[in-house]
């Protein structure tokens, strides 16, 4: 059945002299994600909080590739999105050891049943699934403009569909929280910081740094997974055993990441939401640029990150 669900996109499109830095991605779509860039030529960073399972990823990728003849490099480095000095560091790191970085996509993400709070005081699903990638991006961006053309993938999931707004008042989900509300609104965010990351620049001038909102369905992985268990913990399990059935796999989940990452006809797009390898609509809070502002004016205030930082200039 999991063939009905997702588009599939296929180019011979090569990626020789790229690379690209992937967070999440020593499983499922960041993984095959990482292994399609490798395939095209890509130099491929998994940028990932386990080292062991990244390493045991790269080594994955080249062991699976081994036949095949003009495939890229990959290699790991250590991030924790829910530690603002781990996001520095890795960027910090990347910065030093990478003249180029054409590709960025912000992959990872969490669902956790209870409220966690990070080491910076930070409700864990925000910090990581937001916060995160958002300092991740603006240490990067300079680097990227200096590489353009260049294009960074927000990765977000339906779920957004649920969240009408971002409740700036009780950001950290202090008052009250629900897993499924924190969560949302983290895919809310996603979409409201790809449209203002696009607004800026534009504003800028800069307009061969590209930026997509993707959305790659419903993917057997170990989110989907936990998330059953939090709907029906009665019957997790049996969904569990199940899921493989009616949901995509992580390479058909990688389709629409990669098609916006290399497609050519999605070299000047952007700002744009994107599903089964299409642009598709979304909701009225996602197009809030008063909101999207916010954001951002509340994601510098949490970073601590000074907001009159040029970012456009190449660097």
């Amino acid at each position: 059945m999991r063939w009905l669900f997702g588009g599939r996109w296929s180019s011979q499109t090569r990626l020789d002299g790229k690379t690209a830095v992937i967070t999440g991605a020593n499983t499922g779509v960041g993984f095959f994600t990482a292994l399609d860039f490798y395939k095209r030529g890509c130099k491929v960073i998994l940028a990932c909080r386990n080292m062991t399972k990244s390493k045991n990823a790269a080594n994955l990728i080249r062991t699976s590739c081994s036949d095949l003849k003009h495939v890229g490099e990959v290699s790991v480095v250590c991030l924790d999105l829910s530690s603002l000095q781990s996001v520095r560091d890795c960027a910090s790191q990347l910065l030093s050891e990478e003249e180029t970085i054409h590709i960025l996509v912000n992959n990872a993400g969490i669902v956790t049943s209870k409220r966690e709070v990070t080491v910076d005081g930070y409700e864990m699903q925000f910090a990581t699934n937001h916060l995160g990638h958002f300092l991740l991006t603006l240490l990067l961006l300079p680097r990227l403009v200096r590489s353009a053309p260049a294009r960074i993938i927000n990765v977000t999931s339906e779920p957004h569909c649920i969240a009408n707004s971002i409740d700036f008042d009780d950001i950290n989900a202090e008052k009250s929280y629900f897993y499924h509300t924190a969560y949302s609104q983290t895919k809310l965010a996603n979409i409201l910081f790809t449209n203002e990351l696009v607004k800026r620049l534009n504003l800028a001038g800069v307009t061969d740094v590209t930026v997509y909102s993707v959305n790659p369905g419903d993917v057997n992985t170990q989110l989907s997974g936990d998330f059953a268990y939090m709907i029906f913990p009665g019957v997790g399990w049996l969904f569990s055993k199940l899921k493989w059935l009616i949901m995509q796999s992580g390479e058909q989940g990688a389709q629409t990441t990669v098609y916006c990452a290399v497609a050519d006809e999605t070299a000047h797009q952007t700002g744009l939401y994107y599903s089964n390898c299409q642009i598709a609509e979304t909701p009225t809070a996602t197009k809030s640029e008063v909101m999207a502002n916010l954001l951002w004016l509340k994601s510098l205030e949490m970073t601590h990150f000074e907001k009159n930082t040029d970012l456009f200039t190449p660097a």
